[in-house]
């Protein structure tokens, strides 16, 4: 009986230890908050998400992460990475969040944290104004005479390697650079998403976004990409992105760089 009470009252202590001492951050939302830096990954080259040009970002993505470091009270940091590597810099600590129109998919979540979807799009591709009525179906994408440039890594290479596979398929490192390559007729198809296709047609008469009605692929959403290390930062990420919504923030940059 002795033994019980004295097991009891240990546990009753232990409780109050517990509560009387401080609360505290996780290891990565510690850090945040003393450097008052949020580092932001991105490949700065998918307009109209992110996008860098003369050493300055601009984009939704780039407007919203700015507005929500912001009332966190710290400074934006960005960091350059690739499609190739986003993952493998974000698991090696390279950077705190990665942000610039990155795929909410099941292979990325099981390995790292993702805000909220928001923009939802398809696979689309960007062709020629001139050749859009040839490509009218998914199986014309897929021809041996179709000259399709993919940018390294990422789901719009993921959809290139595995659904063209007849097609003569290149790579070039610089995504924001096929759609110029495609409209000067050195190459025929860039497959992308529906926000990207629009950008660029509405930017270049030579251009046109095919499949746009009707998508390549089913309706997904884009998502802000987190370490998983630390539960306290990704919930005070969570309340920053919500108090984008509740103040209309997120409706803004769509209506500024989606329309």
């Amino acid at each position: 009986m002795k033994a019980k009470m004295a097991g009891a009252a240990l546990a009753v202590a232990t409780v109050v230890m517990a509560m009387a001492a401080p609360a505290q951050a996780g290891p990565r939302l510690d850090r945040i908050l003393e450097t008052k830096v949020l580092r932001v990954g991105t490949p700065g080259d998918y307009r109209p998400f992110a996008i860098k040009a003369n050493g300055a970002y601009s984009g939704h993505d780039i407007d919203l992460i700015e507005r929500m470091a912001k009332d966190m009270g710290v400074k934006v940091q960005y960091v350059d990475t690739s499609w190739p590597k986003l993952m493998e810099d974000l698991q090696a600590d390279k950077f705190d969040v990665a942000v610039g129109g990155i795929t909410r998919n099941v292979a990325r979540i099981a390995k790292a944290e993702m805000l909220p979807g928001y923009a939802p799009f398809g696979k689309v591709a960007l062709v020629r104004a001139a050749d859009k009525d040839k490509f009218a179906t998914a199986q014309s994408l897929n021809q041996p005479g179709v000259r399709v440039i993919k940018n390294p890594g990422g789901t719009n290479e993921a959809y290139v390697l595995e659904n063209l596979k007849s097609a003569q398929v290149s790579t070039h490192d610089k995504n924001a650079e096929i759609p110029g390559l495609i409209a000067e007729g050195k190459g025929d198809v860039m497959i992308t998403e529906t926000y990207e296709a629009l950008h660029y047609s509405k930017a270049d008469p030579r251009l046109a976004a095919a499949f746009v009605e009707q998508p390549l692929t089913p309706v997904n959403q884009l998502g802000f990409m987190l370490p998983k290390d630390d539960a306290d930062y990704t919930r005070v990420m969570q309340f920053a992105w919500g108090l984008q919504d509740s103040r209309g923030e997120l409706r803004k940059a769509a209506q500024q760089w989606l329309k």
